[in-house]
């Protein structure tokens, strides 16, 4: 399971943050996690779950996981479409090769720290 890994970069990030600033405790992260990122976000919620309360900066932390969409775009009309999952076709011309754009990434977008 990967997202162990991946939730102990992201509390080495939180740790660095905190010193940078001064801070002793996380309140809530928010992250995006890409639905072609290759996370199953339910892993990696208990994965944080556990590891951060482990942890005094992090204990008690709120986890905001937000799981923006990736874009599709057809390689014979150009249609682009927005889906958290591969879509069959194109709506437009029914063209089964769609191309993904984005999707991919995790993205720390805010944390709130005291």
């Amino acid at each position: 399971m990967h997202e162990m890994s991946l939730v102990q970069a992201l509390l080495a990030q939180l740790a660095d943050l905190a010193t940078e600033h001064n801070k002793k405790r996380v309140i809530t992260v928010t992250l995006d996690i890409g639905p072609l990122s290759g996370v199953v976000i339910d892993s990696f919620q208990f994965g944080f779950d556990i590891l951060s309360a482990e942890n005094s900066l992090t204990k008690g932390a709120r986890l905001i996981i937000v799981n923006p969409p990736a874009t599709y775009q057809c390689i014979r009309c150009g249609h682009r479409q927005s889906s958290l999952i591969r879509p069959d076709s194109c709506p437009e011309c029914d063209e089964t090769l769609l191309i993904p754009e984005g999707g991919d990434a995790i993205i720390l977008n805010q944390v709130e720290m005291e």
